[in-house]
């Protein structure tokens, strides 16, 4: 929204068109979602508490963690909050990746939030059921595969490129599909087995996503992408699309 708004205004003043640069968008969504974080995450805390939104604890679990009931939970809504809020207010909302990224992001979180409403409202420990919640992931994550073999241009969108390897590239062809898919929902439920009540999950998470932005920024960027090959820059160069 902000690119857009820049954009017009950079039509009057030039000094607007410095937000056309990946590196500072990229540098200022960072520090809205962890403004956002430090600002919204007290209150959302506050309200989660005083609405009784607290951790069930499952029986079968280990004995330390009966301890831990009562811990608020649904602490995801302050991460989606921050991350979907810079990401509309930074990233360029004409790019169908980004809006795919979006959806998909809002989908799994609303899986999250009816297993939580399970758990809190109706005090049901276990939550959704696992074969409901893999279902649902595989709806999401097959739909979001296809869209992506559907809407791919050049070749370079449904190749593997082995890490180390700098000329080496496997084409899929349709097993792209299931590789996505087990990409997006083999992350879905490795992030559910890491996390805990002691928010296990948030620093790999971290790590993780940090990992993946500086690819995206690099194969975003006409001149990064080439340096980070290895190779000399050329013009002719494709650039592969990216949620940036």
């Amino acid at each position: 929204m902000l690119l857009w708004l820049t954009g017009q205004l950079a039509g009057y003043e030039s000094l607007f068109g410095v937000f056309r640069y990946l590196t500072l968008r990229a540098i200022l969504s960072v520090l809205t979602a962890l403004a956002i974080a430090l600002l919204a995450g007290p209150w959302v805390i506050d309200r989660l508490a005083g609405l009784q939104i607290k951790q069930s604890i499952r029986t079968l679990g280990p004995a330390t963690h009966l301890s831990k009931a009562g811990t608020p939970t649904m602490g995801g809504v302050l991460i989606l909050l921050s991350m979907l809020t810079s990401t509309l207010l930074w990233a360029d909302l004409s790019n169908r990746y980004i809006l795919l990224l979006l959806g998909v992001t809002l989908l799994f979180g609303a899986v999250g939030w009816v297993d939580d409403y399970r758990k809190v409202v109706q005090k049901n420990s276990i939550g959704l059921p696992a074969r409901w919640k893999y279902f649902w992931q595989s709806l999401i994550g097959i739909a979001a595969a296809l869209f992506l073999f559907q809407n791919a241009t050049i070749a370079e969108q449904t190749q593997l490129l082995l890490p180390f390897f700098k000329n080496v590239s496997i084409n899929l062809g349709l097993l792209f599909i299931p590789l996505v898919y087990f990409v997006i929902v083999g992350t879905s439920n490795a992030v559910n087995l890491t996390d805990g009540l002691d928010g296990l999950a948030i620093m790999s998470t971290v790590m993780v996503g940090g990992a993946l932005g500086l690819f995206a920024y690099v194969a975003g960027d006409p001149m990064a992408l080439p340096v980070a090959m290895g190779s000399p820059v050329s013009p002719a160069m494709p650039v592969l699309p990216t949620t940036c």
